[in-house]
């Protein structure tokens, strides 16, 4: 990571071919690359207590692996950003 390079910046750019944000796919949010599914749906339904076997049941367009690395670079960037806090 560069001195200029923020953790965030860098979580978008680990996240590239995990997610897209075009203007022209669900009006720029955060979408799941490759469907028309807003990543935050995933927390939506981790966050009332669904299971990720449900998100994935719900919207087949995602992938298992999408799904848990997104997941996992969340986490990671959460851990590094708490550590710089």
């Amino acid at each position: 990571m560069t001195k200029t390079e923020t953790g965030v910046s860098l979580f978008i750019r680990s996240m590239q071919n995990l997610i897209v944000i075009d203007p022209e796919i669900m009006s720029g949010e955060p979408c799941f690359a490759g469907t028309r599914v807003p990543v935050k749906n995933l927390f939506d339904y981790l966050e009332t207590g669904e299971t990720i076997e449900s998100f994935l049941d719900d919207f087949p367009t995602v992938s298992r692996e999408q799904a848990l690395k997104v997941l996992d670079r969340s986490e990671a960037l959460l851990i590094s950003e708490e550590a710089t806090a």
